[in-house]
């Protein structure tokens, strides 16, 4: 079992590499986990630096005493993978966020499709890009993760576009694409951007503007996928393809 992981925002660490966990954080390792001295534990900033650290002792509910030497940095991965996921109804986008988040995704962009049910607007759209944020830091740190996804602002089509137009490999997930995913010619490095639709699929007029700024139709498989488990199905082809999971 790999080491549990906790989010903090600085390293440093008193004299003798002292570290405090404390906080949110903190709490959850001492009265969740109940780890102890002698336990391994990782700490992030969920940006690529990460701490190897042993626990020395607890102090109350909510603090862990931990021993932090020095600090590494892992390098982002190539080619890097960005999912734009069409806005799903219910609580089904943050199970895609939570997969998406597991396999590997590097970058998540929510859209507001045509054929969208749910449309975030006002309080309601901040409150759901803030529920897709808190379950991509904790999906992160379930998998154990040290670089956490990007979850941007709600994009528009044409912002959409304007993503695809500036990939490496753009590709849209669509019953009209005459090839595989899973065969697909894929960059080594650079950016690949993947258009996830909605449950009543892309609009047609949103395709061609897709195509327009360079993006081609792939399918996924012979069976239809809930729009909340297709991102996560095609980037675990991605990942495998591109050597990432090699």
């Amino acid at each position: 079992m790999t080491a549990p992981v906790f989010v903090v925002e600085h390293f440093d660490a008193g004299g003798g590499g002292r570290y405090v966990l404390d906080g949110p954080e903190g709490r959850h390792a001492v009265s969740v986990k109940r780890l102890r001295a002698g336990e391994d534990v990782v700490l992030t900033d969920g940006a690529g630096r990460w701490a190897d650290c042993v626990v020395l002792d607890t102090e109350g509910k909510d603090r862990l005493i931990l021993q932090l030497d020095s600090v590494s940095e892992e390098p982002a991965e190539e080619p890097r993978v960005t999912v734009v996921q069409a806005l799903p109804k219910g609580d089904r986008g943050e199970l895609a966020v939570e997969t998406m988040t597991e396999v590997g995704v590097d970058a998540i962009v929510p859209w507001a499709a045509a054929r969208c049910i749910t449309q975030w607007k006002g309080d309601r759209g901040v409150k759901a890009l803030g529920k897709w944020r808190a379950t991509a830091r904790e999906a992160g740190k379930q998998s154990r993760r040290v670089r956490f996804p990007e979850v941007a602002e709600a994009a528009t089509t044409r912002q959409v576009a304007a993503l695809l137009a500036g990939a490496d490999f753009a590709a849209v997930l669509h019953e009209s694409g005459d090839t595989p995913l899973a065969t697909a010619d894929l960059p080594s490095t650079g950016d690949i951007v993947l258009v996830v639709g909605p449950e009543g699929g892309v609009a047609p007029e949103e395709l061609a503007l897709f195509e327009e700024a360079g993006a081609r139709a792939y399918r996924l498989g012979r069976s239809v996928l809930r729009t909340s488990t297709a991102g996560t199905a095609a980037a675990a082809v991605l990942l495998a393809r591109t050597g990432r999971w090699s």
